[in-house]
């Protein structure tokens, strides 16, 4: 293993990559961890120590990495551009602009993303506008309790911080993309990753300190089991033989040979969690804007991440996101046509209309396990300290298919890059 572990750093262009990756998420935690100027240190003490317990602020604490609760510089973390891929998902099925957009490539891919950030900075305002209208104690439904943690307000400080904030984001967005493109790993995905192992290990100590060693032990217990399982559920996959007919192209003579299309059981990875997280977060969002009273009231009372309504809504919205993500990422008709144009075919089934309804059979079972899974993971945990009164760390299930999932698939990238050069890769085959 130490031996596997080595080779990372034998390969010097890996190296680097792996070496600028911990570079920027170092770099991201420094802005993680510093206050706005205006902001009193004492109230944000007495903020992180009710913050898990209080609404859905412990949601959106949990991927800032705490940022959000010291009002830092990169306080809103990488919200804003989550939500804005959402919707721009979601219009991508309706908008004929979208659909042309995805349908032209390279080229409409990234008219796409350039429109996600536009979104994204959009979001971005009107999100740190709202906390920081919350931050100065106007707010009871997102924080559940009111607390000031800008004494000193003024039009001008509260301006400032807005356009802190939003900067702030759009420097997330720079930083993710660097990862991606110079470092391991996909960018967003690995900045969420430093953001809830962040938290680990003060949640723990809360859950300790609060549920005692008896519960500690029997959810540590269940960690391991979880652990195990999305480990093996990660790498469950169903292979689906596809066979390329010969064909001679001018004196070559082409094709003949067999090969596989994998369909993972979790195609969707966390995304799905973390769609439906965000989801929920948005009456939260609206309670900032909507002056209605009763509004505030629901979801200060039933979307805290401990009611049963929000952890319903919840495992519901993972199914329903996951069928949804599955089937953009996979799309059973556009498969089976670019099969066909191939010449391939699999055996057994005829190309064209048949294929199609035999990918999404196939995908459609695979889906419904990969969906269930993704939920009873997430909501397990959740369900047990709901149970058992215990408020200060209830996101304990989604931390860790965040945690395992991200650091499974930036060891696969690793794994393929030493592969590539020869060495013996650090996931075990």
């Amino acid at each position: 293993m130490l031996q596997r572990l080595g080779n990372i750093f034998r390969v010097p262009d890996l190296r680097n990559k792996v070496l600028f990756t911990i570079a920027i998420i170092c770099l991201y935690q420094l802005g993680a961890n510093l206050p706005i100027p205006g902001v009193s240190w004492a109230q944000v003490q007495l903020l992180q120590s009710k913050a898990n317990a209080s609404g859905v602020l412990g949601f959106l604490n949990l991927f800032s990495g705490g940022a959000l609760t010291r009002l830092a510089v990169f306080g809103l973390g990488v919200m804003p551009y989550i939500t804005s891929s959402i919707v721009i998902q979601l219009l991508t099925t309706v908008i004929p602009k979208l659909t042309q957009w995805r349908d032209e490539g390279a080229t409409g891919q990234k008219k796409i993303t350039q429109t996600t950030r536009y979104l994204t900075i959009g979001l971005a305002l009107l999100q740190s506008t709202g906390l920081v209208y919350a931050f100065h104690g106007h707010d009871q439904a997102l924080l559940g309790f009111t607390i000031d943690l800008i004494p000193k307000f003024n039009l001008w400080l509260g301006l400032f911080m807005v356009g802190i904030l939003t900067a702030g984001t759009a420097f997330v967005m720079w930083l993710a993309e660097l990862i991606t493109q110079r470092g391991i790993g996909q960018g967003m995905s690995l900045l969420i990753f430093a953001n809830v192992v962040a938290g680990l290990p003060s949640g723990g100590r809360a859950v300790y300190a609060e549920g005692g060693p008896l519960k500690f032990t029997v959810i540590l217990v269940i960690s391991v089991a979880l652990l195990v399982l999305i480990v093996f559920m990660d790498n469950g996959q169903r292979r689906i033989p596809v066979t390329f007919a010969r064909r001679v192209v001018g004196r070559k003579e082409m094709g003949g040979n067999s090969t596989y299309i994998p369909l993972k059981v979790n195609q969707s990875g966390v995304i799905p969690i973390i769609f439906a997280s965000s989801v929920l977060y948005i009456p939260v969002l609206l309670s900032n804007i909507v002056p209605w009273t009763g509004f505030q009231n629901f979801v200060n009372s039933s979307l805290h991440p401990t009611s049963f309504f929000y952890i319903a809504s919840d495992f519901v919205l993972i199914l329903a996101f996951t069928f949804f993500y599955v089937y953009i990422a996979f799309e059973p008709h556009q498969q089976a046509e670019m099969l066909r144009q191939q010449g391939g075919f699999v055996p057994g089934i005829r190309p064209g209309l048949p294929t199609e309804k035999y990918f999404a059979r196939m995908l459609s079972r695979l889906t419904v396990v990969g969906a269930l899974f993704l939920a009873s993971v997430a909501v397990v945990p959740s369900v047990l300290m709901a149970l058992w009164n215990i408020n200060r760390f209830p996101y304990y299930g989604t931390t860790l298919l965040i945690a395992v999932g991200v650091a499974l698939e930036t060891m696969r990238q690793i794994d393929s890059q030493l592969m590539m050069r020869n060495y013996e890769g650090f996931l075990k085959r």
